[in-house]
């Protein structure tokens, strides 16, 4: 029981008329072994093999300013230790997300020239999606740098640093000795004196645990050889996220949007996100695959159901082999308006090339050669052809009009003269009774 709750027991109970720091007085003077053995620790052992267990851990450094942006940002500094030799690695970071936390692994691999058996790190989202004790569930990106190094990952207990002293404890020493007074103009260099810090100083320094011998010294001599030896493929550093497909068939991945098989409109997907490209995935199958873009739209029109994008797949050249299947009048009013201006007049194409759909292409040639020796070869012109089913007929002569009002009737009557006096014979209005009235 804890003091709070025997004090509460002892006042309702029996009556005690004491406050809680009385009975805390009372039972350390009295109980001195009872009142101390709520504050043992039982640390974790440190395994004695070499290449057995390192343990990781985030610490912050400080505030820096980038003098290329004027932005200031906070840096945390990624440490691994290994627990035979207490070799260190540090990486400075400005942000803690999942790929600046499996970089952060894949550059400590490669600074020690092996990988350890296990791994402790704290329970970050980055690395462990649920703390458990028994069970922990471990990020699935986490999760896939383990299963390429062949590695461990048993993260320690939530909310215990204690567990991990090895980690714990150089925190201040590397805020005082490599950070503090220290001026970096770039992001890239303070990684590289992180790393040259790392080997060239704390590696030489004398440690205690070791009996003042250096860290470098011991790993050289009897850990490095211990640890599991690099994969020969590198480690391709992935982020997985969760994203939902919209009405628009697109999901969100990061700041860009990509397009998935309209098939899975409402379901959500695991997104598995690359230097160079995206993978989505539904139930564990491969859906989709883009290129990566940072920003933006990436659209398959393969995507979208067939008679919803058709218009997008008929392209001028589409429009042209239709035609070319259709007839040579055909092929030469779709040509001419294409040519005309494509963009303007694709719909237009488009929409005498879907007649055939309703309507024989024997007709449809007939109709395109009857209204291009008319002078119109317009779809509106086309389809009234067929409406009417007076392609088979033989095209109308031209007035000479310009299909002006039935008031003009051509430069042939207005000139007409008489045969007698040779005076201009005046028109004859077309609207019936206008000749009573005049």
């Amino acid at each position: 029981m804890t003091m709070a709750t025997i004090h509460q027991r002892l006042r309702d109970e029996r009556g005690l008329a004491v406050s809680v720091a009385s009975l805390r007085r009372y039972v350390a003077g009295n109980l001195p072994e009872e009142a101390r053995r709520g504050q043992v620790t039982v640390l974790r052992l440190v395994p004695a093999e070499p290449g057995q267990e390192a343990r990781i851990d985030y610490g912050q450094l400080g505030r820096w300013m980038d003098p290329r942006t004027g932005r200031r940002h906070v840096v945390n500094a990624f440490a691994m230790v290994l627990c035979c030799s207490r070799h260190m690695f540090v990486r400075p970071v400005i942000k803690m997300d999942q790929a600046a936390w499996t970089g952060c692994h894949v550059e400590a691999f490669a600074f020690f020239g092996g990988v350890p058996a296990r791994l402790v790190p704290d329970n970050l989202r980055t690395g462990v999606e649920q703390p458990d004790l028994y069970d922990p569930k471990i990020n699935r990106s986490y999760a896939g740098l383990a299963a390429h190094y062949g590695v461990l990952i048993d993260p320690a207990r939530s909310r215990k640093p204690r567990d991990k002293p090895q980690v714990e404890r150089p925190m201040p020493y590397i805020r005082d000795s490599f950070w503090r007074g220290r001026e970096f103009t770039s992001l890239e260099q303070m990684r590289a004196g992180a790393e040259r810090w790392s080997a060239d100083v704390a590696g030489q320094r004398a440690c205690r645990p070791l009996d003042g011998a250096a860290p470098a010294a011991v790993f050289a001599a009897i850990e490095a050889q211990a640890l599991a030896p690099l994969p020969a493929e590198p480690f391709v550093l992935a982020e997985w996220s969760r994203c939902k497909a919209g009405p628009d068939i697109h999901v969100k991945v990061g700041r860009s949007l990509y397009s998935v098989p309209w098939k899975h409109i409402g379901k959500t997907l695991d997104a598995r996100s690359t230097a160079t490209m995206v993978q989505l995935f539904s139930g564990g199958d491969l859906v989709k695959t883009h290129a990566r873009t940072t920003r933006g739209k990436q659209t398959d029109l393969g995507d979208y159901p067939p008679e919803k994008i058709a218009f997008r797949m008929r392209t001028p050249a589409w429009s042209r082999r239709r035609a070319a299947g259709i007839g040579p009048a055909c092929t030469a009013l779709i040509g001419g308006l294409l040519e005309d201006n494509a963009l303007c007049r694709l719909r237009s194409a488009q929409g005498i090339l879907g007649l055939a759909d309703k309507h024989q292409p024997g007709r449809l040639e007939a109709a395109c050669a009857k209204a291009a020796a008319a002078g119109d070869p317009s779809y509106r012109t086309v389809k009234g052809i067929l409406a009417a089913g007076t392609e088979s007929g033989p095209a109308p002569a031209p007035a000479g009009d310009g299909g002006a009002p039935a008031f003009l009737h051509g430069q042939q009557a207005l000139f007409a003269t008489g045969p007698a006096t040779g005076n201009v014979v005046p028109l004859r209005p077309a609207v019936p009774g206008a000749e009573a009235a005049s």
